[in-house]
């Protein structure tokens, strides 16, 4: 019986025709029975898509046939289940491949954005061949704790998420600004809250990678000495050392799992926002008009938000 996979993923570089490659993708995802989120930009592609672990296969070995996506390199996770496909018939005849479905996400999303990530500065992001022009230095996780080693309590870590991502996890001492999207951290950066930085390492991260490729670019464009991203982000940093490393929790994740561990044992640091216990969950307002999302313990899951509670 094959294997659930969840392929995390992104490439930038040039698009001549975003949209024709977002209906490529669609119909590639499709016949291979993908679920997932995929944006198509003209600065590249940023998914995570899941299904059989031989689907996932073929998904990516067909992505790289197209020149700009060459150098696609996906992190592989364990999915949690896999379902049997609907029935589709045409004129009563069975048509299509019977690949299983991922219970990880509803659907298959295809689409084209002006931005592979919404920070609100399209116009602002440089990409060529080899990737965002002018960005962060790319570190592997074994080099994060040799600069660290090295500069001590003067690196920064930089959290690039959402702040209920860094909720139930982040690195230790990591700087978390105050942000429920990415359309947030121009705006606070350019209003200068995080300027006593700008002469210390700066060390960017995220879930993949993604983020921190136009964050740490926005930032050394605005005067940012010494900035650096964790290449592959939380996801390979948790791969490569577990428990054992800099970072401490869980890692949110966008598809049904809502968060992982790296290791058996990981500390829970995300707190319960009604009764304040320890919890690694993350759950959406209970009114379902709203999007704020926060760490509720079993007992008060299904709560409001704070703002809502009040009223």
């Amino acid at each position: 019986m094959s294997e659930p996979k969840i392929l995390l993923y992104y490439v930038f570089a040039p698009v001549a025709d975003p949209e024709a490659v977002r209906l490529w993708q669609r119909q590639l995802c499709e016949s291979l029975g993908l679920r997932g989120r995929i944006i198509i930009s003209r600065h590249g592609i940023n998914g995570t898509v899941g299904g059989e672990l031989d689907a996932c296969k073929q998904y990516v070995r067909r992505t790289r046939e197209y020149a700009p996506f060459a150098g696609l390199e996906p992190k592989w996770s364990m999915g949690t289940a896999l379902v049997d496909a609907p029935d589709e018939r045409l004129h009563g005849t069975e048509r299509g491949p019977r690949w299983r479905r991922i219970s990880d996400f509803p659907k298959l999303s295809v689409k084209v954005r002006d931005e592979l990530v919404a920070f609100g500065i399209p116009d602002e992001t440089r990409v060529d061949d080899d990737g965002v022009v002018g960005g962060g230095v790319h570190l592997s996780p074994h080099e994060v704790n040799e600069l660290v080693a090295e500069r001590g309590d003067d690196v920064v870590f930089f959290d690039g998420r959402n702040a209920w991502e860094a909720e139930i996890g982040r690195f230790r001492g990591a700087v978390v600004p105050d942000t429920r999207t990415t359309h947030d951290f121009i705006a606070q950066i350019d209003a200068g809250d995080f300027d006593a930085l700008k002469n210390r390492p700066v060390v960017t991260y995220c879930t993949g990678g993604i983020r921190c490729e136009i964050l740490s670019a926005a930032m050394r464009d605005r005067g940012f000495d010494e900035v650096y991203q964790v290449d592959g982000g939380i996801v390979k940093y948790g791969e490569a050392f577990g428990n054992d490393g800099l970072w401490e929790g869980s890692l949110a994740v966008f598809d049904g799992r809502e968060a992982l561990d790296f290791a058996p044992g990981a500390a829970v640091v995300g707190r319960c926002r009604v009764c304040d216990a320890p919890s690694n969950t993350v759950a959406n307002c209970a009114d379902p008009a709203c999007k704020h999302r926060f760490v509720v313990c079993d007992q008060h899951a299904g709560a409001p938000c704070e703002e809502h509670a009040a009223v």
